[in-house]
């Protein structure tokens, strides 16, 4: 039942206005309190979550800072031991002696990496007389030659001095080679010479190396070791291992610089929360990501939500119906019996005696304004038509009888010359210029008609001055059938052959009307004197250049009038634009909105 009432009222209507905008604003109200209520646990969430695992992060970096300094010890006693240097760099053949050599080197590396009993690692050592020694040849399955040309080895030898961290895995290669391996390696020297005599390779499987920070990752929860080029060395996500990403990277060089506890980061397409450490005895970065939407999930039970937000809305629904509809049936009442005043005539009054205060009021004022409408609609249709006439009138009476005088003395001229021909076309030209002008009650005319009276025109003003002034024609055929407010072009071309011309002996007019998008575009050109126009007056578009072009000669239509008359007919944005340069001409532009003889009569009616 309500549903079928809502759908017979008018969108427009008091009734559905008031309701949507009611419930519209119950359900706004109901999305942010849930919305602001799941920002803030997310707030919360994301800080008490960031401050947990930056101590986790701490316990991470302490375990790791404690197997460096295992690795640290182990390097220095192995380089220190005099037996392993031996070993690695003497060129010994007999075998008794390598045989004593190898078995005291072996028990003291024996005794050495007891200080890496508590992780599960593997040592190499590779000399540079070609001899090699590992723990457990199964733990890393590299050969000699390939250590040597390996990018480890290179790294190593270019800086003897450090334990370098290093990754090496390699997808293509069978065997322990697939798997990843942290390698601390350092270059055994002589201390006094500087000369390499071996290299040390304490090797770290990552599925071992895991055990420091597995325990703290969880879905959504990720950890990352990350060197500073970016590569990942470690992580619980075994697919990221031996890649490089400079995004991760310069978010993470960011957070360091700056000070900031976390940062955000769009990351295999997820926005994550990123914590750091650096840890400056591995180069590298220890790295948290948290996936907010993931780690949110389990968090916000969208269900729940749902069904609570679809409960608040039924309910409002029923309420605010019952509530609006009470309230706003008088008022529909009134607006249903108003619609029917079109149909019925302005003398149907509304009968508002049954209802409210506000509905009565507005009735007993429809009820007066409708008596009043009657009398004065009459009225201005009548004082419109009458205004109408008298403009149009005075338009057209304002021929100047000097040019009436002139003509017909250029014409008398003519026939005392025996030029009856050219007499009798110019008196037949002038006929027609004055039944377009005087004659014709239209306020508007088709281009066509418009460019028959600018002929005329034309042609008087040779008959009377000569022909140095030619006057070109260039009308788009797509514009003749255009409506054109009567005598606007004339004007402008009066005042070209009058003022132009001054300093030049001949010269020429272009007149030119065409169709551009929606507007009919008029044009007067000329190649004549020019003038000087003050930019500052007519920039703002107030008026137009003060200038004695200004002058009428065949009607009061100057050119102050046309722009005011265009004005008033189509709007500020229509109009006459004149821009001139001294000695090269004016150009006049003319623009109006395309119009057809139907929709001027309508307009008129």
């Amino acid at each position: 039942m309500m549903m079928g009432e809502l759908a017979n009222l008018n969108k427009r209507s008091l009734f559905v206005k008031l309701f949507l905008v009611t419930l519209i604003s119950i359900i706004t109200v109901s999305l942010l309190s849930v919305a602001i209520t799941i920002r803030m646990s997310e707030n919360l969430f994301l800080k008490t979550f960031s401050i947990t695992n930056e101590k986790l992060l701490g316990q991470v970096k302490s375990d790791l800072e404690a197997y460096n300094n295992a690795v640290a010890t182990s390097a220095t006693l192995i380089a220190q031991s005099g037996g392993v240097r031996k070993y690695l760099s003497s060129s010994e053949t007999d075998s008794v002696s390598l045989s004593m050599q190898t078995y005291a080197m072996t028990q003291r590396i024996k005794t050495i990496i007891t200080n890496l009993s508590a992780y599960d690692v593997g040592v190499t050592l590779v000399g540079a007389n070609g001899r090699s020694y590992t723990t457990d040849p199964w733990y890393w399955s590299v050969t000699v030659d390939e250590l040597n040309n390996h990018e480890i080895t290179k790294q190593t030898k270019a800086n003897p001095r450090e334990i370098l961290y290093q990754l090496y895995y390699d997808r293509d290669q069978p065997g322990t080679e697939q798997k990843p391996v942290l390698v601390a390696s350092k270059a055994l020297y002589e201390q006094y010479t500087g000369n390499i005599y071996g290299t040390l390779y304490i090797t770290f499987r990552d599925q071992d190396f895991q055990s420091f920070y597995e325990n703290f990752t969880s879905e959504g929860n990720d950890v990352l070791l990350m060197s500073s080029q970016g590569q990942i060395i470690s992580s619980n996500r075994s697919e990221l291992i031996g890649k490089h990403v400079p995004s991760l990277l310069h978010a993470v060089d960011t957070q360091e610089k700056s000070g900031l506890g976390s940062t955000s980061l769009s990351f295999e397409g997820s926005e994550m929360t990123v914590l750091s450490e650096y840890l400056p005895e591995f180069d590298f970065y220890l790295v948290n990501l948290l996936d907010r939407e993931t780690a949110m999930g389990n968090m916000v039970n969208v269900k729940t939500i749902t069904l609570m937000i679809m409960s608040v809305v039924l309910l409002s629904l029923i309420v605010v119906y019952l509530i609006t509809r009470k309230m706003t049936k008088s008022m529909r009442g009134l607006v249903r019996h108003m619609s029917q005043i079109p149909t019925s005539g302005f003398n149907q009054r509304v009968d508002v005696s049954k209802s409210g205060y506000e509905v009565e009021e507005l009735g007993n004022a429809f009820n007066y304004v409708l008596d009043e409408l009657n009398v004065y609609v009459d009225r201005l249709v009548e004082t419109q038509k009458e205004q109408r006439k008298a403009e149009l009138a005075a338009l057209q009476m304002q021929i100047n009888p000097h040019f009436l005088y002139n003509t017909l003395a250029s014409v008398k001229f003519l026939v005392q010359q025996g030029n009856k021909e050219k007499a009798a076309e110019t008196i037949n030209a002038l006929i027609t210029l004055l039944q377009n002008t005087v004659s014709n009650v239209q306020s508007a005319v088709t281009v066509r008609q418009e460019l028959d009276t600018l002929k005329n025109y034309v042609f008087i003003n040779h008959v009377r001055y000569g022909d140095r002034i030619r006057v070109n024609y260039f009308i788009e055929p797509e514009s003749m059938d255009y409506q054109i407010p009567k005598l606007i072009l004339q004007p402008f071309i009066e005042n070209a052959f009058f003022h132009a011309f001054n300093h030049k002996e001949e010269g020429t007019i272009l007149i030119m009307i065409s169709v551009q998008d929606d507007h009919l575009v008029c044009e007067v050109n000329d190649n004549g004197d020019g003038m000087d126009i003050d930019s500052a007056e007519t920039a703002e578009g107030k008026t137009l250049p003060k200038t004695k072009r200004n002058r009428k000669l065949f009607s009061g239509i100057g050119i102050q009038n046309v722009d005011h008359r265009l004005r008033f007919m189509y709007g500020d944005s229509y109009g006459v634009d004149i821009s001139s340069v001294i000695g090269e001409g004016t150009r006049i532009k003319i623009t109006i909105p395309l119009q057809k003889q139907e929709e001027q009569d309508e307009k008129s009616s």
